[in-house]
């Protein structure tokens, strides 16, 4: 009998064959390493949740430059800035370039704080914004410069039925678009 009234055992625990210290460590050491990079995988599909506050730039509808970040606003979708759509009178009206001078003229209006949950595809954070107490996600969609996307489907209703922006003309969602016209 061992030390302490604990057995010895011939093989390890449950019958284990032991196979000496060495494998033991690289064995170890191997699950550390899988442990480490399951929980990198974990960081990068979840993302660091954190603040920015700055002053903001718009690159097109629904994304945005902020201290030196791009970022893309969560729960929405914003008619790409090439994307065009049509008027009752036919006329043909660049709704993307007007979705991204919406975004522009709220981020004129001074400080922007983003809090960045995930990372999208495009390793961009994905950002719910505020000016104040302005929401500047929920705000582009409720004045219809951008469909909901995940997210905001009462502001989409409200734009809808106010016929506002997007809903005042003819136009494809922005992912039907953007599976149409590949870069």
């Amino acid at each position: 009998m061992a030390r302490f009234g604990f057995p010895r055992w011939k093989d390890g625990p449950l019958g284990w064959r032991r196979v000496g210290r060495p494998v033991d460590l690289v064995v170890a050491l191997g699950l550390l390493g899988l442990l480490a990079i399951a929980g990198a995988v974990l960081q990068y599909r979840l993302g660091p949740a954190r603040s920015l506050v700055g002053i903001a730039r718009a690159i097109d509808g629904d994304s945005l430059r902020l201290a030196g970040e791009e970022l893309r606003l969560q729960g929405l979708d914003a008619p790409e800035f090439r994307q065009t759509c049509t008027d009752p009178g036919g006329r043909t009206v660049e709704c993307g370039r007007a979705s991204r001078r919406a975004l522009e003229a709220l981020l004129a209006r001074g400080l922007v704080t983003c809090e960045i949950g995930k990372i999208d595809r495009y390793g961009r954070g994905l950002a719910q914004c505020r000016q104040g107490e302005t929401d500047i996600n929920a705000t582009l969609v409720r004045e219809g410069h951008a469909v909901a996307y995940g997210g905001y489907r009462s502001e989409e209703a409200q734009a809808q039925a106010a016929g506002r922006g997007l809903w005042a003309l003819r136009f494809e969602r922005p992912e039907t678009w953007r599976r149409m016209h590949p870069h």
